[in-house]
């Protein structure tokens, strides 16, 4: 997978989905093994990490969320994405 960004030990990734089963655009983010799916908007659709790390996603993921859908559109498209400056 394609990864955007990283901080505070949290790799935030996102790849093309043709067909895949979220149907909505999110990226994924991995902590020590544990992954998260977050919807562009926010809303958590499946997994967990811990919370606070959570929160640092989320955080992250509100501030560049224009960045997060240009990349989605880029991917979608089969183009390539480029990278998210991380949570300082």
């Amino acid at each position: 997978m394609p990864t955007l960004s990283m901080f505070f030990g949290i790799i935030v990734t996102m790849y093309r989905e043709v067909g895949g089963r979220h149907k909505v655009p999110h990226f994924h983010a991995e902590y020590q093994g544990e992954e998260v799916v977050v919807c562009l908007d926010g809303q958590v659709l499946e997994g967990d990490i811990p919370g606070k790390k959570l929160k640092l996603v989320l955080a992250w993921a509100e501030i560049h969320h224009d960045e997060l859908l240009a990349n989605w559109k880029l991917l979608s498209e089969g183009r390539e994405y480029f990278k998210i400056d991380p949570l300082r």
